[in-house]
């Protein structure tokens, strides 16, 4: 604060103190509206929650952005991350007073309940962690292909301890009493011994391959696989398949509470067993996200790691609640601006409410029995969400919602659209449905229409009205009684969003900005400055959002960050300051700021005046630190792409190696320029399952996990 140092010079002491008091009275009530970064909002809440560990009661959730903390049984979150460097947190372990968390990076302890972490990786040969476990002063970590790891200086060195085990991709641990259990790709071992040995012990077990999930429940343990859950007596070692009940037998945790089992699944929510797997039903209601990853159970109550949140059960399981105000983890998928009021939809965690520019939410998904919202559309005072439920109608702003869904034969909504008294929604898969009667019912409308995977975007710009599909562009000039090709000049055939500035029409495709100046006639790609691929360099990262302030145009890009033009594409710039995920899912102006919904950590906000200067030029940046995004696409099939951003002159090393942390293949190994970088991986000739993908430059490496299939 400069003026406050001038005025103290001039000995006015009074005024100094007056301006500093209303300077954080500003920060306070605005939010950080004059830093000149990008800042995250204090929500939507949500996202990715992969582990739990608990101490007195205080408990610890571990998502795919770091560890939060709760003190009051999930009511309220606050993130503990200072000093975790890696923030993909797969697992959380507690030994004593000792919190220990297993990321993509390795293992990092914190001795003040998450306050501060530091890493412990010496001796560990794999730093990618997938489960954790204590029994007594011995600590154990699993790692994606290197096996278990052994502790017994409280994760200040380890050693593999891997004799006998049959597959180092260990992906859960159990304990019963001194027994250690290891569920890897090919089976589950035992250990009696403190991992010097293992044993199969896989007797009975059908289907061996990807055991997700263990539990110790009385004298049984429990594994779960893509098959479902298998029992055996903890001295077994034979298996039991017991499944009766179970409509998805994708196992992914389990929970035991007393006599109750609970097990949660990949697509279809939790599960529970009253009599030891014997059978099972759905226990779901309230429970509005469908892949659960992770449970911590505390007598009748029960917490639930899902793709949109924290769940509590208080009263085993019977029915859940969302408890996940200040889990700022979010994927945001949406936006819509209604005059003072933003709303954003979330992947698995609704609908939320700001009025004070991100300041503060509120879960506005009463009602919404499906929270995965991809799109959001309002017409006058009613407001439309499209989910993997289907369409959800709002008259009261949001506070509930109706689903609409008569005659909409896909749910799987991609797109909507407002036309008139037209209401248009794009499927997955399904094509187009338009509705005239406020979303009360839906007629398919086709004809014409070679591709059926709508995968965004409807947008009606004057008479016409476009979708976006897997296979170009389409134009309807009669409210979607009919549609005709409109790819003329298409660089990318995979349509993700349509912006229009004036007669302008751009569209975001898989490889980069194309626009039309004539309704859809003809196409040419406007990419100039956009980040494209090192080996394919006629290939621009996928376009995944547009946002327009005047005549200015915004970008979210898919491993690149926020590009702004103020040329109508001629060129391009990129405006990332402090944007930490570079995956760009939505993009929404709102006052005077612009807002960048991501896929972790979820929505951040910045000042458009940081951005364009008074005379319409935008600001030149590079990254301000070393980063190393996730690869696009994964899952993927034969080639995906990985992007870093290096903020000086570097001698960068990147490379692939399989899960037995063997070297595949060195991708990059030179001295480059600072900036955004992007190399393309080519898989074929591997057999599909997981692989590594490490950047090393100066101090900074970092490990992300890619999954390959064919």
């Amino acid at each position: 604060m400069p003026c406050n140092k001038n005025n103290r010079r001039r000995g006015d002491k009074m005024r100094a103190k007056a301006n500093f008091l209303v300077f954080a009275t500003l920060l306070t009530c605005f939010n950080l509206h004059l830093d000149a970064q990008w800042v995250q909002t204090n929500g939507p809440y949500g996202g990715i929650v992969t582990s739990f560990a608990v101490s007195g009661t205080s408990i610890f959730a571990g998502t795919v952005s770091g560890v939060f903390l709760s003190t009051n049984s999930g009511l309220n979150w606050t993130a503990v991350n200072t000093g975790l460097m890696y923030t993909n947190v797969s697992a959380l372990a507690i030994s004593g007073t000792t919190l220990f968390a297993g990321t993509n990076g390795g293992v990092f302890r914190s001795t003040d309940s998450g306050a501060n972490w530091i890493q412990i990786n010496s001796g560990l040969t794999n730093a990618y962690i997938q489960a954790l476990a204590v029994i007594g002063p011995n600590l154990f970590a699993a790692t994606a292909g290197s096996g278990v790891f052994l502790s017994t200086d409280s994760g200040t060195n380890w050693i593999a301890v891997n004799a006998g085990l049959l597959n180092w991709y260990v992906q859960a641990l159990a304990v019963s009493g001194l027994n250690l259990f290891a569920g890897t790709e090919r089976g589950v071992c035992l250990s009696t011994n403190s991992g010097a040995s293992w044993t199969a012990f896989n007797t009975g077990l059908t289907d061996t391959t990807n055991v997700f999930a263990l539990a110790v429940s009385g004298t049984n343990i429990f594994a779960g696989n893509l098959s479902g859950v298998f029992r055996s007596p903890d001295s077994g070692p034979i298996w039991t398949q017991v499944n009766a009940g179970l409509t998805n037998t994708i196992i992914s945790s389990f929970a035991v509470s007393g006599t109750n089992l609970f097990a949660g699944t990949y697509g279809s929510g939790v599960f529970l067993s009253t009599n030891s797997g014997a059978s099972w039903t759905a226990a779901d209601t309230g429970l509005t996200c469908s892949n659960i990853y992770a449970f911590y159970a505390s007598g009748t109550n029960i917490f639930a790691g899902t793709n949109g949140g924290v769940f509590l059960s208080t009263n085993g399981g019977t029915s859940w609640t969302s408890v996940s105000t200040g889990l700022t983890n979010t994927y945001v998928q949406a936006f819509v601006v209604s005059g003072q009021n933003l709303l954003a939809g979330a992947a698995g965690s609704g609908v939320y409410l700001s009025t004070n520019r991100g300041a503060d939410w509120t879960s506005m998904s009463n009602g919404l029995t499906n929270a995965n919202v991809r799109v959001l559309a309002i017409s006058g005072t009613t407001l439309f969400a499209g989910t993997d439920g289907g369409v959800f109608r709002s008259t009261d702003s949001g506070a509930n919602w109706t689903p609409m869904n008569n005659g909409l034969t896909n749910t799987s909504v991609y797109g909507l659209a407002v036309s008139g008294t037209s209401l248009f929604a794009g499927t997955y898969g399904g094509g187009v449905f338009r509705c005239t009667d406020g979303g009360t019912s839906w007629t398919q409308v086709d004809s014409g229409l070679a591709h059926t995977y709508v995968v965004l975007c409807l947008i009606d710009s004057g008479p016409n009205l476009f979708a976006g599909t897997y296979g170009g562009v389409f134009l309807s000039t009669n409210i979607g009684e009919s549609w005709t090709s409109a790819s003329t000049g298409l660089t990318g055939s995979t349509i993700n969003a349509f912006a229009v500035s004036g007669t302008n029409l751009f569209a975001g495709t898989n490889g980069g900005v194309i626009l039309s100046t004539n309704s859809g006639t003809s196409w040419k790609g406007v990419n100039e400055g956009l980040p494209k691929s090192l080996f394919v360099t006629t290939q621009y990262l996928p376009i995944k959002c547009f946002a327009l302030s005047g005549q200015n145009l915004f970008v979210g890009t898919s491993g690149g960050g926020v590009f702004l033009s103020t040329n109508s594409g001629t060129s391009w710039t990129a405006v990332n300051t402090s944007l930490s995920d570079s995956n760009v899912s939505a993009l929404c102006v709102s006052g005077t700021n612009l807002f960048a919904g991501t896929s972790v950590p979820g929505l951040w906000r910045r000042p458009l005046s940081e951005m364009i200067t008074s005379v319409g030029l935008p600001l030149a940046e590079l990254p301000t630190q070393f980063s190393l995004s996730q690869n696009y696409p994964n899952p993927f099939n034969p080639s995906t792409t990985i992007r870093y951003g290096l903020p000086n002159r570097s001698t960068v090393t990147l490379a692939v190696y399989n899960t037995l942390g063997q070297k595949i293949i060195t991708l990059v190994q030179e001295t480059q320029e600072p900036g955004g970088h992007e190399v393309k991986f080519d898989g074929t000739g591997l057999a599909s399952g997981v692989y590594f993908y490490r950047l090393q430059t100066g101090g900074f490496v970092q490990t992300k996990k890619l999954l390959l299939l064919r």
